[in-house]
């Protein structure tokens, strides 16, 4: 497996409409006020926080169980920002839209300058033939409420293509796998 580039990216967005929007630069600043990067990088793509979030609550005092996940543990929030209480969580989803070619694994990174503030965004890989928007989970590590900026910046993947005669079995497309084509802020499933 080999990194890609920024010319990479670029064309696979352009000829395979992998990312949409897309952003062929680094935006670092909108009407003239800066924001946490987002665009192509290097050897990456800086992906943006939508303006849709579900915050955690612990309103209902549940368990929180992966098999039997409360929808009721959340509460929905839209705006510029989601503040995320003390040792508390958000998901949220992508502007951007993927559509990962069969050859490609994706990984995502959060970003250093939420990581600074005790902010961790954690994304599972985006596996070959996945396609939808990507539902990001940011955890506040810290005692303090903490500031997520929608539209801006917030994580980057990077891409990793393999050999053209080491193309995976089976894709994600091929096991129908569940979070195929997800359009929202999407929850567990089993």
């Amino acid at each position: 497996m080999s990194i890609k580039s920024d010319r990479w990216i670029r064309r696979m967005a352009e000829s395979q409409r992998m990312i949409e929007p897309f952003e062929p630069n680094q935006i670092k600043e909108v009407n003239g006020q800066r924001i946490v990067s987002y665009g192509t990088s290097s050897y990456g793509y800086d992906i943006r926080c939508s303006s849709e979030f579900k915050l955690f609550t612990n309103l209902n005092t549940t368990i929180v169980d992966p098999k039997s996940f409360d929808p009721k543990s959340f509460v929905d929030v839209t705006g510029d920002f989601c503040i995320i209480p003390p040792n508390s969580f958000a998901l949220a989803r992508t502007v951007e839209y993927f559509r990962v070619p069969r050859n490609v694994l994706v990984l995502c990174l959060g970003k250093s300058t939420y990581a600074r503030c005790g902010i961790i965004v954690n994304v599972t890989p985006l596996e070959p033939e996945w396609e939808g928007y990507v539902t990001l989970e940011f955890s506040n590590t810290t005692p303090l409420p903490a500031k997520i900026y929608a539209n801006e910046g917030v994580a980057q993947v990077i891409f990793l293509e393999s050999a053209p005669d080491d193309v995976c079995a089976t894709s994600y497309k091929d096991r129908g796998g569940k979070y195929q084509g997800q359009v929202g802020v999407t929850l567990p499933k089993i």
